[in-house]
């Protein structure tokens, strides 16, 4: 069975135009509906239980004939939908047809009748109708869940179908005399309040090895998947994890990792996200999401592969928030900073041989969450082992200088800050974590001079887009209220290897310059930023000089900063 589905479409019929005629007197064409049409399109008086009593019988000759016979007729009565005031009774039916498809398999054509009609609009005599069979709808649609248990492709396939007609609700072909449609979110309504989208995560350990059926069943979950209820009922049967596991099983078509990634984020955004980080917190679950990211990073190619492959690293970046996560065990977090480095510092790894990243925007994108995660990772004491194997302290600090041509990737002079300014503030989480690599990278003279060319007059335009940027656009003071966080977090830290260098470096004389030149050059328009720059400035000094006499005496004493 091809893994493509065709849905037959009906075409609405346009309303006629009227055409302009020279005689002055107008014939109206009315529509008139016979007696015939309106007969066939009545629903005529059936005795369903009858038809059930028939299924239960099981001792007479010709009987399957029979109840073949009946199941047909039903069928043929109930062509345009089933009213609401006999689902009980169908759905009973259509479970003693499903009950008897093991040992007799010409039972498949008749259950599958009966779920193609289940896809049409249920229809109400009434308007309290909706109200009045609210419950028995809500059992009804959740047998439909339950009929998953039947070993039958097709019937499963069709179910599936039958769930996702829900969403796309199509108008009656005919007037059903003395019906009306129920509203378009009843079924919708009906499949919360029964708990279909808990039944069908269940049904998913049925089709291990059924990829036609499953992506079919992941299909029907991701529209259930886009109301919060659903979500809910989801998560009670641990759809998470048992989805996230099986993203890396085979499938030519690609179906199975998009609509579990849709699913994914959807329960991330619409139920308890610390419910669904604890399901996914597992090795079985991080493996998968390693091994699907490594297969897009290294060969996708194309922009869909490129966006799924960020996709899959946003779910990662939530994940990597619970510090219960396995993340080092199951080595994505080495893998991570691989790819994070690899343009910056020369690599060996064949995962990065031959690789390249471009300037589009799915590859800039991907470059800004490598930096994101490497914040949260680096929370986790283990991983700052890693970190310094993985030379992120010098990667880094490749960005910590003036902005020039790339010399392994061309991004445009706007991406290209946005990175620089990105990759500023990461320093100011991780070299905290590693002093040493930061004073053999001689990170206090990278700061100093980056500070200095902050302050100088040159042709620099900053382009100040993203969040990074704020405040900094025409001028350079978003780079050094980044650059003064960085320096900040060095001085904080109270090491004296540290403090004593970059006091040997007169850093004491240049922000005090920087503090003054902030005062003459700011206007209205730069005071919040400026503010911020000049508290840091502040609090650096007062950092440096706090506990230490000889480093005061450089302080001025008999003149104000201004």
């Amino acid at each position: 069975m091809s893994t493509v589905e065709a849905r037959a479409t009906a075409e609405a019929r346009e309303p006629g135009v009227r055409s302009k005629s020279n005689s002055p007197r107008q014939i109206p064409v009315v529509g008139v509906v016979t007696e015939d049409e309106d007969a066939q399109s009545a629903l005529k008086p059936m005795d369903l239980n009858r038809v059930i009593k028939l299924l239960e019988e099981t001792d007479k000759a010709d009987l399957e004939e029979k109840q073949l016979k009946a199941v047909k007729i039903l069928v043929q009565n109930y062509q345009n939908g089933f009213p609401l005031r006999d689902l009980v009774q169908i759905f009973k039916i259509l479970n003693l047809c499903a009950g008897k498809i093991g040992h007799q398999p010409h039972f498949i054509e008749s259950a599958y009748s009966i779920l193609k009609l289940c896809g049409l609009p249920f229809l109400k005599k009434k308007v309290s109708d909706e109200i009045t069979y609210a419950e028995d709808t809500a059992n009804s649609i959740a047998l439909l869940g339950d009929l998953m248990k039947v070993p039958s492709s097709e019937l499963r396939i069709q179910i599936c179908k039958c769930i996702v007609d829900f969403y796309h609700a199509e108008p009656p072909k005919k007037h059903i005399p003395g019906y009306q449609q129920a509203s378009s979110s009843y079924k919708i309504q009906m499949a919360e309040v029964g708990g279909l989208a808990k039944t069908m995560v269940q049904s998913l350990t049925l089709l291990d090895n059924q990829l036609v059926e499953k992506l079919w069943v992941l299909k029907a979950l991701q529209h259930l998947s886009t109301s919060e209820v659903n979500c809910t009922l989801m998560m009670q049967a641990q759809a998470a994890s048992s989805i996230c596991a099986h993203l890396n099983d085979p499938d030519p078509s690609g179906q199975l990792l998009f609509r579990s990634s849709e699913i994914l984020w959807n329960l991330l955004e619409k139920s308890p996200k610390e419910e669904i980080i604890r399901q996914l917190s597992n090795l079985e679950c991080l493996l998968a999401l390693k091994e699907i990211f490594k297969h897009l990073f290294m060969r996708g190619f194309s922009h869909y592969d490129r966006q799924l492959r960020n996709d899959i690293l946003v779910i990662t970046t939530i994940i990597a928030q619970n510090p219960e996560a396995p993340m080092i065990e199951c080595g994505f977090t080495r893998d991570l900073i691989l790819f994070a480095t690899f343009n910056e510092v020369k690599s060996q790894n064949p995962l990065v041989k031959g690789l390249k990243l471009s300037n589009s925007y799915e590859d800039f994108e991907l470059k800004k969450l490598l930096f994101n995660i490497i914040v949260i990772l680096c929370k986790d004491l283990p991983t700052v082992q890693l970190l310094i194997d993985g030379k992120v302290v010098l990667a880094l600090f490749t960005y910590v200088k003036k902005p020039e041509k790339h010399k392994i990737i061309e991004w445009s002079a706007a991406q290209y800050e946005e990175l620089q300014l990105h990759a500023i503030a990461t320093l100011s989480s991780v070299a905290p974590l590693l002093i040493e690599e930061y004073m053999l990278c001689q990170g206090n003279a990278r700061i100093l001079a980056f500070l200095e060319w902050c302050e100088s007059e040159d042709s620099f335009f900053s382009h100040g887009n993203s969040f990074h940027g704020t405040g900094g656009r025409g001028n350079k003071f978003a780079h050094m209220r980044y650059t003064l966080r960085l320096l900040r977090a060095m001085v904080y830290l109270q090491d004296e290897t540290v403090n004593n260098d970059l006091c040997e470096k007169r850093t004491i004389q240049q922000l005090i310059g920087i503090f003054k030149n902030t005062i003459s050059k700011s206007n209205d328009k730069e005071e919040a930023i400026v503010l911020e720059i000049q508290s840091d400035i502040l609090l650096i000094l007062s950092g440096l000089c706090e506990h230490n006499i000889p480093r005061k005496v450089c302080m001025p004493v008999n003149q104000s900063f201004t």
